[in-house]
């Protein structure tokens, strides 16, 4: 016969007894960089669209995937020398029964900054989006080459 220590289940896990519970390490790296706390929306990161950028012989293309908007959803500014993209979407839904009240929302956004080229012709820039995705094509300026003498 042996004698077994017996372990009280947690539904928690080790979560407070373990490495990751250090209480002064609470607000350092030690707890909220681990597990599912390792996400982009419990670590403090922007979440922003993924983005390709191609460059072709007489122009740019940038493709940025953004699903579920609208057009009237975003707003495309040049300022400075950089192409800002933004959208703003939300939504309610709202049912009252003699019982009960159920009301959800939701609220997304993004926000990007694309620094442009000096040799861009800013006034031809053309956007579309069809199918959740937002494509630009920047038009280059043409490059005046000197004849050598």
């Amino acid at each position: 016969m042996s004698l077994v220590k017996f372990k009280k289940s947690n539904p928690f896990g080790n979560l407070v007894t373990s490495d990751l519970f250090k209480p002064n390490d609470f607000f350092g790296n030690g707890f909220w960089n681990q597990g599912i706390l390792n996400d982009s929306f419990w670590n403090g990161k922007k979440l922003e669209p993924a983005l390709n950028i191609k460059e072709n012989e007489g122009d740019y293309e940038i493709e940025l995937a953004a699903p579920g908007f609208a057009k009237k959803d975003f707003k495309v500014t040049i300022d400075d020398e950089c192409l800002n993209i933004s959208a703003k979407k939300t939504s309610e839904e709202e049912e009252e029964e003699e019982n009960y009240a159920r009301r959800e929302f939701s609220y997304n956004a993004f926000e990007r900054t694309l620094q442009l080229p000096e040799n861009i012709k800013e006034e031809e820039i053309k956007a579309r989006y069809h199918d959740g995705i937002l494509r630009f094509k920047l038009q280059k300026k043409e490059v005046v080459k000197k004849a050598e003498t």
